[in-house]
C-alpha cells in the first residue's frame, strides 16, 4: 500500500498533509481504526502529542515512542490535528486509511525562520518578505506579560508608545506616527492599526487588552500599496484565532500585587455544518499605584472588561466568512499625573510660579514624583467604551484571493482631569468627552497572475464621524494669580476682584466628519531567477468637514455700573473667549514604492526600498491661539498635509542552523510635519497643531534570534535612531524661555513667543533603543502532565528622549532599564508560571509636561512600579 503526504501552508501556517491509501480486499477491518507515530524533522519521535479528529469529540495522546491509535473515526474524509508544546499545530487530511501505521512530521516551534506573516495580505514567510517586520506570536506576548500594545512596547525597540490616558496616546515607529503629548482629534495617525484586517482610526484602541491574539506584525515604513489606510511610519497588524470546528477551549488567570488579578476565556467548536464559533472573554482588575494624600484615594489602576464573539461559515473550499464582534469597558481609578518640578522662566520675578504660590498664601507643592503621592482637588476619571462588528469574506479565484472587509467601530470617551495637577484651584477641571463612529470597507484581490507575477490591488474607504461633546475646561479661585501678568494697571483690578475667575470655563461642541477613499496596487514581478521588482501605487482622496463652537461660562459677575466692568471683561476674555468657526477642506495624494529584492539563496534576502506617503490635512478643534486683539487666529485652523519621502536597505539572513540575523538601515524625509505644540495661553492647553518645515529622521536596526534545540532561545534587537527638525523656525518657546525678549523691528525688550528650533531633536525619540531575551528550558512533567520547565527573562533599554515638541533643558526623560522575568512550567494544556516586571524596580518617567500657562511648574506620566504575580493557564 502506498502513501502520499502533500504538505500545505494557510495564513497561520497550519500544515496538512494529503493521506492516498490504494485498498486491498484485506482492508476493511482497519477502516475505523487509524494508526500512526508523530516524528521530528530529524526523525526522532515526538511523545505525547495530541492527536485529535476535527469536527468530532475523538481525541488520543501518543505514548513515549510517538505512537498513537484512534478509534471510531468517522468516513473518510475527515481532518486529524497533531498538536505538542513546542512544535506548530499541523493538520493532516485524510482521504483513505490503511492498516500501516501514519508517519506525521511536525514542525518545530524553534524553527523561528519558518513564521508565517500575513503583513502583503497572502501568507509568506517571514524572512521571505522585503519588508521590515517583527513578529511576535500570541503566546510569546501572553508569556511576557505584554496584554496590551503599551507592554509590548518594550519587545520591539523601534516602537514607541506614551500615554498620559487612553485618550492621549501617542503610538510611533521609528519615532513617527502621531504628535507627541496631549492628542487633537485633528489629526490622522501615521501608524496604522488593524485587528482581523480593520482598521482602528482612534488610538484608544491600543489601551484595550489583547483577547484570544494568535499573532502581532509590527510593520516599518510608509504603507499604503498593499492594503487598507496610507500610513507614514508603520502599521501593527494583528491576527486573533478564528473559530475551529473542532471543540476546544483556554482559560487563563492571574494573580499579582496591587491586588492584579487578570481572567481570560475562549471557547470554540462547530455549531452547525459548515459553521464554527468563538467566544473570548476578558477582565483586567489592579488597585491604584498613585496615592491621593487630599481624597485618600489610589489611582493609576486598571479595570477592564473585553469581549470578542466569532461566526465562520465555510460553505465551500472557496468561500469563507467570517463575522466578528467585539466591546471593551474601561472604567480605571484615573491616570494622573505627578508634580515632577518647577523651573525658573524668563517672565519677572512677580510672574515665577513660587511666588505665585507664594502670593496666593499656600506652601510650595511637594516634588518627590517617585514617593507616588499627589494632592490634587478634583478627581480623576478616564472611562471609556470601545467596539464594533465587521464581517471579512475571503474568496478563491483561480491562482488568488478576493477579499471584502466591512466594519463599524465606536468610541466613547468620559474623563475627567486636573491639569493644574496640585491641590491649588487653578486649573480644576479639563474634561474631553468625545464620541467617535468609523465605517470602513476594503475591496481586494491578491494572488499569482503568472508564475513570476503576483500582485494585490483593492480600494478602501474609510468616513468618521467625531464629535466633541460638552467639552469643558474650567478654572478656579487660584486662577487670577497665575494670569495676573503684574500689580499695576488694568491686572491690579485682580487684587480687589478675586473671584472674577472662580469657575469660568469653556464648553466647546465640535465635529468633524471625514472621508478617505483609496485605490492601490502593488505587484511583485521576478525578472531573473531570484531578482524581484516590486512597484507599488496609490491614489487618496480625502476631505474633511469642521464644525467648531466654544462658549464661555460663570465666573463672576460683572455689574454694568460698574466704572471697571470694561476692563474686568477683558481680563476675562483674555483668559477664554468664545470661539468658533466652520469649513470643509480637502486634498488628494499620488504616492507609491518601488522595492528591488534579491534572494541568491533561501539563506539570504536583500532588498532595496523607495517610498512615498503622505498623511492628510489636519484641523484644529482644541481651541486657537488667539491675536492680539483677542480674536481667534483663525489662519491656524488648517493644519498643511505631511509629505514623506523614504529610502530604505535592508538584509536578512539565516546566518547558522537555528539562527537568523537581519539589518535594515533607512533614511525619511518630511515636508511640512504635522506637530502637536504648547502655548502659554490658557485657551489653547491642550495645544494645537502646527508645521515644521522639514524633519528628518535615520537609523539602524539589527535583530536577531538563536534557537538552540529546544532548551535555549535568544533574541536581541537594537535601533539606533537620530531624528531631528531640519528647519522648524517657527517653534514655540519651551517651558523655561518662556516669557524671553527680543529686539525686534529696532524695538528692545520686545516678548517673543516663537524661536527658531531649526537641528533641534524630535520629541519621543531616543537615539539608543535595545532589547533582548533568553528562555532556558527542560523536558519535565508536574501533576502527570508532560512538558518543559523553563526559566526566561527580557531586558530593554532607552537612552533619554524630549518629552517637549520644542527641545527644552527641563522637559527631557533620562535613559532607563526595565527587566521583566518568569519561571515554570508549560505543557500543550497545561501551564503555571510565577513573573515580574520591572524586576529591578526603576523609577522612570514616561513623559514629562508643562502645566496649563507655562508658570514654571511640570508634571510627569509615571512608569510602572515592580509588580509580580502568578499564572495559570490550561486548555480543554
Amino acid at each position: 500500500m502506498k502513501i502520499k503526504l502533500y504538505q500545505l501552508r494557510n495564513y497561520i501556517y497550519l500544515t496538512s498533509l494529503t493521506i492516498i491509501f490504494s485498498l486491498s480486499s484485506n482492508a476493511a477491518f482497519a477502516q475505523n481504526v487509524l494508526t500512526g507515530v508523530v516524528k521530528r524533522n530529524d526523525g526522532s519521535a515526538v511523545p505525547h502529542a495530541t492527536v485529535k479528529v476535527r469536527g468530532a469529540n475523538i481525541s488520543t495522546s501518543a505514548n513515549e515512542k510517538g505512537e498513537f491509535r484512534l478509534t471510531s473515526v468517522p468516513e473518510v474524509p475527515f481532518y486529524i490535528q497533531v498538536s505538542s508544546v513546542g512544535f506548530k499545530p499541523q493538520d493532516f487530511q485524510i482521504i483513505t486509511i490503511s492498516a500501516t501505521p501514519l508517519e506525521l512530521v511536525l514542525l518545530e516551534a524553534s524553527q523561528l525562520d519558518q513564521i508565517v506573516v500575513t503583513s502583503r495580505r497572502r501568507s509568506e514567510v517571514l524572512q521571505e518578505v522585503p519588508i521590515p517586520i517583527t513578529v511576535i506570536g500570541g503566546q510569546a506576548a501572553e508569556n511576557a506579560g505584554a496584554f496590551n500594545v503599551n507592554r509590548l512596547k518594550e519587545l520591539v525597540p523601534s516602537v514607541q508608545l506614551y500615554a498620559s490616558n487612553a485618550r492621549n496616546t501617542t503610538l510611533n515607529i521609528r519615532g513617527l506616527g502621531s504628535t507627541f503629548g496631549l492628542t487633537n482629534d485633528g489629526i490622522d495617525p501615521g501608524v496604522g492599526f488593524y485587528v482581523d484586517g480593520v482598521y482602528h482610526a482612534r488610538p484608544a484602541a491600543t489601551s484595550t487588552d489583547f483577547i484570544d491574539i494568535d499573532q502581532i506584525e509590527v510593520i516599518r515604513g510608509p504603507q499604503g500599496t498593499l492594503f487598507g489606510k496610507n500610513t507614514t511610519a508603520g502599521a501593527f497588524n494583528i491576527t486573533t484565532r478564528k473559530p475551529s470546528q473542532v471543540p476546544g477551549g483556554k482559560v487563563e488567570l492571574s494573580f499579582g500585587n496591587y491586588n492584579f488579578i487578570q481572567a481570560k476565556a475562549t471557547v470554540t467548536g462547530g455549531v452547525a455544518k459548515n459553521l464554527a464559533a468563538k467566544l473570548s472573554v476578558s477582565g483586567t482588575q489592579r488597585d491604584g499605584t498613585i496615592w491621593n494624600v487630599l481624597e485618600e484615594r489610589k489611582y493609576s489602576g486598571q479595570n477592564n472588561l473585553g469581549a470578542k464573539g466569532q461566526l465562520l461559515f465555510t460553505p465551500n473550499e472557496k468561500l469563507e466568512l467570517l463575522l466578528s464582534g467585539d466591546v471593551s469597558i474601561q472604567h480605571p481609578a484615573g491616570y494622573p499625573l505627578v508634580v515632577a518640578g518647577v523651573t525658573a522662566t524668563e517672565r519677572s520675578a512677580f510672574r515665577q510660579y513660587a511666588a505665585i504660590v507664594s502670593g496666593l498664601g499656600y506652601s510650595q507643592p511637594k516634588i518627590d514624583p517617585f514617593s507616588r503621592e499627589i494632592y490634587t482637588n478634583t478627581p480623576w476619571r478616564h472611562n471609556q467604551s470601545i467596539g464594533g462588528i465587521s464581517l471579512n469574506a475571503d474568496y478563491k479565484i483561480g491562482n488568488g484571493k478576493l477579499t471584502s472587509t466591512t466594519a463599524w467601530r465606536f468610541w466613547n470617551w468620559d474623563p475627567t482631569n486636573d491639569r493644574d495637577f496640585t491641590q491649588f484651584s487653578a486649573l480644576t477641571k479639563s474634561q474631553g468627552n468625545t464620541r467617535h463612529d468609523q465605517y470602513s470597507q476594503e475591496i481586494r484581490y491578491a494572488g499569482d497572475l503568472t508564475e513570476k507575477l503576483s500582485g494585490v490591488v483593492g480600494v478602501f474607504v474609510l468616513g468618521q464621524n467625531l464629535q466633541g461633546l460638552g467639552q469643558t475646561e474650567e478654572v478656579g479661585k487660584d486662577q487670577w494669580r497665575f494670569v495676573q501678568t503684574s500689580a499695576t494697571g488694568e491686572q491690579a483690578l485682580y487684587n480687589t476682584y478675586r473671584d472674577l475667575l472662580t469657575g469660568y470655563g469653556i464648553t466647546t461642541n465640535s465635529t468633524i466628519k471625514s472621508l478617505s477613499a483609496a485605490v492601490f496596487a502593488q505587484v511583485d514581478w521576478e525578472v531573473v531567477d531570484k531578482l524581484h521588482v516590486l512597484p507599488g501605487i496609490r491614489f487618496t482622496y480625502d476631505k474633511k468637514d469642521v464644525d467648531y463652537d466654544r462658549q464661555t461660562y460663570g465666573g463672576g459677575t460683572i455689574d454694568n455700573a460698574d466704572p471697571n466692568a470694561a476692563a474686568l471683561r477683558r481680563l476675562k476674555a483674555a483668559v477664554y473667549a468664545n470661539q468658533n468657526f466652520s469649513f470643509s477642506t480637502n486634498n488628494n495624494n499620488l504616492s507609491g514604492n518601488l522595492t528591488v529584492s534579491y534572494r541568491p539563496s533561501d539563506k539570504l534576502n536583500t532588498f532595496a526600498t523607495y517610498s512615498t506617503g503622505y498623511k492628510p490635512v489636519g484641523v484644529n478643534v482644541g481651541g486657537l491661539p488667539t491675536r492680539t486683539d483677542g480674536s481667534a487666529d483663525t489662519d491656524l485652523a488648517r493644519v498643511k498635509p505631511e509629505y514623506v519621502q523614504h529610502y530604505e536597505l535592508g538584509v536578512k539572513t539565516k546566518p547558522a542552523a537555528g539562527a537568523i540575523l537581519n539589518i535594515t538601515t533607512f533614511r525619511t524625509d518630511i515636508k511640512d510635519y504635522q506637530t502637536q505644540v504648547q502655548s502659554p495661553q490658557l485657551g489653547v492647553n491642550r495645544g494645537y497643531l502646527a508645521n515644521a518645515e522639514k524633519v528628518r529622521v535615520q537609523g539602524l536596526e539589527i535583530d536577531g534570534s538563536y534557537q538552540a534545540g529546544r532548551f535555549l532561545t535568544l533574541n536581541a534587537a537594537a535601533s539606533y535612531l537620530d531624528g531631528k527638525y531640519v528647519s522648524f523656525t517657527n517653534a514655540p518657546l519651551p517651558l523655561e524661555e518662556t516669557g524671553h525678549t527680543e529686539t525686534v523691528n529696532g524695538v528692545p525688550n520686545t516678548q517673543v513667543a516663537f524661536k527658531d528650533a531649526s537641528g533641534g531633536r524630535l520629541p519621543g525619540i531616543s537615539k539608543w533603543n535595545i532589547s533582548g531575551g533568553a528562555e532556558l528550558s527542560t523536558a519535565g512533567s508536574l501533576i502527570e502532565k508532560e512538558g518543559r520547565f523553563f526559566i526566561a527573562g527580557d531586558v530593554s533599554y532607552r537612552s533619554s528622549y524630549s518629552s517637549n515638541p520644542t527641545p527644552s533643558r527641563v522637559l527631557v526623560i533620562d535613559g532607563y532599564t526595565l527587566l521583566n522575568a518568569r519561571l515554570g512550567f508549560r505543557s500543550e494544556k497545561f501551564s503555571l508560571f510565577v513573573w515580574s516586571r520591572n524586576l529591578g524596580g526603576t523609577n522612570y518617567f514616561e513623559q514629562l509636561q508643562a502645566a496649563a500657562g507655562n508658570s514654571g511648574l511640570y508634571a510627569g506620566v509615571l512608569g510602572d512600579p515592580r509588580t509580580y504575580g502568578a499564572t495559570l493557564r490550561f486548555g480543554f
